[in-house]
């Protein structure tokens, strides 16, 4: 059984998750893979509009449910608000499409998605044009602040938010946000976010976990970072007899954070559970700290230089 941590809200939030981005499977495969992940151990799930796997998540849950394989208290479920319905008068109509997708009557953990809002309707990323020069966070968070007190939500969070950005959103939130979830990675190890996180009481999720871009994804991440290739990971892992994503997962586990890894291969998911019977050392630990770092995904595409919200990379992350 994989253990929980708790988070601000009072929720208990499994600390390895399965994140389900799929650009090439198709419904049915998506639904076959995530029931499978439950029959091996998996009871927190990560998902978003963007994603397109809702719907699928939705039916692996109800065919979980109707069989007794779990039961809804047992499962957590992670969605997020996408950027075309990042307006107050669009989040509430925005989860309860999810919710319909996912045939829930609650999500666990709605989050923000990006600190970003786009003018048309759009189920891509966005081209620069389509980038509105302002978003209202302060008031998106007050309507998913109603949402909880409606009951539809249990806890609340952000995507991609630097420390900076949540300090802001700390000075109106009501609700302190309970999730940030970020790329976190040995190649990226967000050691001054992770910091300013554990302070206030924020718990990351980390996305990316293995620098693993989903088929369809890869133009948007840097192919030479690689933590399943990096030679420290690998050497480690050979001294331990565990896999390069065993170690890079255990080594997330052990700051604190919690990864969401995406595998539909069953050995893959089985492996990637077997990461709490044993600890890296010491020696370990340094070593990975001295990785060279540098991000997956910079996300350029999040950027408007003429009339965006973040007219640079620097802007939008504060670094």
């Amino acid at each position: 059984m994989v253990r929980s941590v708790k988070l601000n809200s009072g929720s208990s939030l499994p600390i390895l998750g399965m994140g389900t981005v799929a650009l090439s499977e198709s419904q049915q495969q998506v639904k076959d893979a995530l029931l499978t992940a439950i029959q091996v151990g998996y009871r927190h799930f990560d998902t978003a509009m963007l994603y397109g796997t809702e719907a699928a998540l939705g039916d692996a849950l109800v065919e979980a449910f109707s069989t007794g394989l779990v039961k809804r208290e047992e499962i957590f479920v992670t969605t997020k608000l996408w950027i075309t319905d990042n307006h107050p008068a669009a989040v509430l109509p925005a989860l309860q499409t999810s919710l319909r997708k996912l045939k829930l009557d609650y999500v666990d953990l709605y989050l923000i998605h990006w600190p970003i809002a786009a003018k048309d309707w759009i189920m891509t990323l966005p081209t620069k044009d389509q980038i509105l020069p302002h978003v209202d966070l302060k008031g998106v968070w007050a309507e998913l602040e109603h949402c909880v007190e409606k009951g539809l939500i249990k806890s609340i969070g952000v995507s991609n938010f630097s420390s900076k950005k949540l300090e802001s959103l700390l000075l109106y939130a009501k609700i302190p946000p309970a999730v940030n979830q970020v790329e976190m990675h040995p190649c990226w190890q967000q050691k001054q976010l992770r910091e300013y996180c554990k302070n206030k009481g924020i718990q990351i999720t980390a996305y990316s976990p293995l620098t693993s871009p989903a088929p369809g994804a890869e133009v948007y991440f840097n192919q030479r970072i690689s933590v399943l290739k990096d030679p420290i990971i690998l050497a480690i892992a050979e001294q331990h007899a565990k896999s390069p994503a065993q170690i890079a997962l255990r080594w997330i586990i052990e700051t604190g954070c919690i990864p969401v890894p995406k595998s539909f291969n069953k050995s893959h998911m089985s492996e990637n559970l077997e990461i709490f019977d044993w600890e890296l050392t010491d020696e370990d630990r340094q070593k990975i700290s001295t990785i060279p770092q540098a991000r997956g995904s910079c996300a350029e595409f999040m950027v408007n230089e003429a009339t965006g919200p973040y007219r640079t990379l620097q802007e939008l992350w504060d670094d």
